[in-house]
């Protein structure tokens, strides 16, 4: 169990038998009357984000989680399998598991999955991923002095800008946080 005063930002909590992701909080201590916390809760199993006030020392149960190390293997449809490195079982994840996180997924991507009483509610990718760019328009000479950008289409399908020296077939490190061009990787 947690207390208030253990609360901080992304700690996940249970709350009536759902997960959340503490997004924000604030401890209030008015003149009058006792202390409180107010938080900005994110659930984990649809995205919504509530308020919710909790009083100094109340307690909040941990939520029943583990994260468990999958390769990704392929796509069938709306299904993503992946393979459990520890018992070599696969195990198909629905796409609204996945949620953006398929713009990402190459064969032998290693994740890890997040599951929540037994039933897997979302993915945890590689903050960084190396992929190949399939698509861009060419850059001009003299264009590469300025820090002007291009969009371009990884083999993923992920669409992401790069600068404009980057060319088709180019190999690029990608942030899957923020879908940034973090740099030009040499093959």
């Amino acid at each position: 169990m947690y207390q208030t005063n253990q609360f901080r930002k992304n700690l996940k909590i249970e709350v009536e038998g759902i997960p959340y992701t503490i997004v924000d909080f604030q401890f209030v201590s008015p003149g009058k009357g006792g202390a409180f916390v107010r938080t900005k809760l994110k659930n984990m199993l649809n995205g919504n984000v509530i308020e919710k006030t909790f009083k100094s020392g109340d307690k909040v149960d941990k939520p029943d989680m583990e994260n468990v190390e999958f390769q990704y293997l392929y796509r069938e449809g709306d299904h993503f399998y992946f393979m459990n490195v520890a018992n070599y079982e696969q195990q198909p994840l629905d796409a609204s598991v996945i949620g953006d996180g398929k713009d990402f997924l190459k064969e032998n991507t290693v994740i890890q999955v997040l599951f929540h009483n037994g039933k897997a509610i979302g993915i945890e990718l590689p903050t960084f991923v190396e992929l190949k760019v399939t698509e861009t328009e060419p850059g001009f000479k003299g264009d590469t002095v300025s820090n002007s950008q291009k969009p371009a289409l990884l083999e993923t399908g992920a669409k992401i800008t790069v600068p404009l020296f980057i060319k088709e077939g180019d190999l690029v490190k990608v942030d899957t946080r923020d879908y940034a061009y973090v740099e030009k990787l040499n093959k």
